[in-house]
């Protein structure tokens, strides 16, 4: 028996990778469609003649469903400066829904260079602010020689999300040229709007691998339970257990140790409220 990481799915057929080999198996017998393997998954496998097999899913440390990508590191909130505008409540939020997938959240900054002094100004006191929370950021833009960018995508096996014209196509472009003509000759192969084949592929880019069809699909948080969710958001962190109540969820209650470091410029305000949002719009809702 070997062990391996499924880096494509394509219908039926899923590669597998180790340092010694790459092959494409399929499950073993009629595994169930909620422990379908997924890309990231690492696997057990097995020859049988001339065919291989998927036997077992080793435990996951996170799971994300779109893109449907097992153990992730981390996921690159891509955030337009200009067409489409900055938007820090946008932008908070995903940093709390990566956050409540246990993935670790990483800033991006597109289009920098399309943006005035003033307006730089304005978005870099956001972003520091951000950053002195513990959350890292990023600037790209074409001409910009991304070493910042291809140090955080290391060795890392990172997804994409953020609004739409964002720039998330041009970034891995600019990183790696012959990204888009994989996933172009991929399209022609399984033709447009073919909705019932699956697939997903993690691409090497920058020396770690990024999800091709990476994003998250929905910024609705009625469906999600948010339980614990300020024990999973780095701005909260040096707070969290020093509150007057143990069970304390930072909304009405007094003696708030995150209502007082929102006070103080600690936490930005605008992160406290697009917490508070998401939290009363979760399964677990605050009464």
């Amino acid at each position: 028996m070997k062990q391996g990481t499924i880096i494509k799915i394509i219908s039926n057929q899923y590669t597998v990778e180790n340092d010694e080999e790459t092959i494409i198996a399929r499950p073993a017998g009629k595994m169930r469609r909620q422990s379908a393997p997924v890309v990231g998954d690492h696997v057990q496998y097995e020859q049988v003649q001339d065919s291989y097999r998927i036997l077992k899913i080793l435990p996951r440390k996170n799971r994300l469903l779109r893109p449907a990508v097992a153990n992730v590191d981390q996921a690159l909130i891509v955030t337009s400066c200009k067409d489409p505008d900055f938007s820090i409540h946008l932008l908070d939020r995903l940093i709390i829904l990566v956050s409540l997938s246990d993935v670790e959240p990483v800033i991006c900054l597109t289009k920098w260079d399309l943006i005035g002094e003033n307006d730089r100004v304005k978005i870099k006191e956001q972003i520091d602010a951000l950053q002195a929370c513990g959350y890292k950021a990023v600037w790209t833009y074409p001409g910009s020689d991304d070493s910042a960018l291809r140090e955080v995508l290391d060795h890392k096996v990172s997804v994409l999300c953020g609004q739409s014209g964002a720039g998330k196509s041009s970034l891995l472009n600019r990183l790696e040229p012959g990204f888009a003509l994989q996933t172009q000759q991929i399209s022609r192969a399984l033709g447009r709007g073919q909705h019932t084949t699956r697939f997903c592929e993690l691409h090497e880019v920058a020396g770690g691998l990024v999800a091709d069809t990476p994003g998250f699909s929905s910024l609705d948080f009625s469906l999600l339970d948010t339980k614990g969710l300020d024990r999973k958001l780095k701005a909260f962190a040096p707070y969290i257990g020093k509150c007057r109540f143990a069970d304390c969820r930072h909304i009405n209650e007094p003696d708030c140790a995150i209502k007082e470091a929102v006070a103080r410029g600690h936490v930005p305000a605008s992160f406290y409220e697009d917490y508070k949002a998401a939290a009363l719009a979760g399964k677990e809702s605050y009464k």
